[in-house]
């Protein structure tokens, strides 16, 4: 069992939850099992998929430049 606070999206152990609230924050928190720690937060951020469009992007161009390179070379 962990236990989770809603308001500040965090995991604390068992020893810093003393009385059911949150060390941080002061909200309440709710304990959980193991099996739902593993499906929580598992979306990665939007700006993180901006970066892979990006990569994939850059990558393809430079794919059609090595190909325009060795055509003109050879």
């Amino acid at each position: 069992m962990t236990t989770w606070c809603d308001p500040c999206s965090t995991y604390h152990a068992h020893a810093d939850v003393a009385d059911g609230t949150c060390p941080t924050c002061g909200g309440e928190v709710a304990e959980v099992h193991e099996e739902e720690v593993r499906t929580v937060g598992q979306s990665a951020p939007w700006h993180f998929w901006i970066v892979v469009v990006a990569l994939a992007a850059y990558l393809i161009w430079r794919a059609v430049v090595g190909v325009q390179w060795a055509f003109e070379r050879f």
